[in-house]
């Protein structure tokens, strides 16, 4: 339990590096997608 409670502090602090993390790798994958295609 206090695992999660400092893993949820640690993404508190660093919630906008996540997004953006996420946002790059949706536009990878559609760009190997439409690489592939």
């Amino acid at each position: 339990m206090s695992k999660e409670n400092t893993q949820q502090k640690s993404d508190k602090k660093k919630p906008a590096k996540n997004l953006k993390e996420k946002r790059a790798d949706k536009k990878e994958k559609r760009d190997n997608k439409s690489k592939i295609d």
